[in-house]
């Protein structure tokens, strides 16, 4: 650990990949494939979840190369390499990034995976967008009606999920807590969410500390809270209402839903309820995982993937 701010580009890791920027919606982009990659093979877009960056698909992108896809992960805005803007973290702007990243890319259609903060970027750019979206993959990240309204309606689920995110909403408190210790707080966010086993492998002590590192780069703390802040102040405003209305539409497009089953964060009630919204929705439920299904049993949740892609 260092006491001194990492500079944003300690994220373009040595390795089989292939960093390089891309313009989009006004903003620069991180992005990660694979040094294998091919350019004009179907597209597989890659959208981590708090706390994290591009790291968070390490497992998935040798995998989606080699069974003939082009698998990109992006840093989202506000974190890793990425632009850091001071506002742009509301439902709207963040599928607009997404739909702009898919036509930087070279591309007109994408199929989206995304977890946790992400996977509610997929969902909105899936409905807002939905002539650039062909199948989506939810790790952890239920719609966002489903979401409300498991949090108004379920004492669980609010019990679960509520207390840490009111917590982030307060200035500069949330920042700290994030960052204090050489950003511990990823450490102890890690340990609580995942499940038993992979807290026990050199494959979660590796990604623990890599975000450690990345959240201490200067303005991700406050970044990654926006995207938080903004979900839950805008309930009570006219954009959030707005927002919600428009998000009442059910999806066609083929969609995989995924969590971990000791996942005490996101309940299997949310993720099942969130079938109203998706028309071909398959739900699936991985056994010894938790928060991070993707990371903590990479093999099962890419056969899942690959199965989605081959529809």
């Amino acid at each position: 650990m260092t006491s001194v701010p990492p500079d944003p580009t300690l994220v373009r890791f040595d390795g089989p990949w292939r960093h390089f920027d891309v313009r989009a919606n006004g903003l620069r982009f991180h992005a990660v494939e694979t040094q294998r990659f091919v350019a004009d093979r179907p597209l597989v877009l890659l959208l981590h979840g708090f706390a994290e960056f591009w790291w968070s698909w390490r497992h998935q992108l040798a995998a989606l190369t080699e069974a003939g896809y082009r698998a990109v992960a992006v840093d989202l805005r506000g974190y890793g390499d990425s632009d850091k803007p001071p506002r742009g973290y509301d439902g709207w702007t963040l599928a607009g990034d997404t739909n702009a990243l898919i036509r930087a890319l070279g591309h007109t259609n994408a199929t989206l995976v995304g977890h946790a903060d992400g996977g509610l970027v997929c969902w909105a750019t899936a409905t807002l967008h939905p002539a650039v979206v062909d199948r989506v993959a939810v790790v952890s990240s239920p719609h966002p009606r489903a979401l409300k309204q498991g949090v108004l309606f379920n004492s669980e689920e609010r019990s679960a999920f509520l207390a840490p995110f009111l917590h982030n909403q307060l200035p500069r408190i949330g920042e700290r807590r994030l960052t204090r210790g050489d950003g511990a707080f990823v450490d102890e966010y890690f340990r609580e969410r995942s499940g038993a086993h992979w807290r026990t492998t050199g494959d979660f002590a590796e990604a623990v500390s890599r975000n450690r590192l990345a959240i201490q780069i200067p303005g991700v703390a406050h970044c990654s809270l926006e995207y938080r802040r903004w979900a839950f102040r805008s309930q009570f405003r006219n954009d959030g209402w707005r927002f919600m209305d428009l998000m009442d539409e059910r999806l066609e497009v083929p969609l995989l839903a995924v969590r971990g089953h000791d996942d005490a964060y996101i309940l299997d009630s949310l993720m099942a309820g969130s079938r109203r919204w998706a028309a071909d929705m398959d739900y699936r439920t991985i056994t010894g995982a938790g928060h991070f299904a993707h990371q903590e049993t990479p093999d099962e949740f890419n056969a899942m993937l690959l199965e989605l892609l081959e529809r």
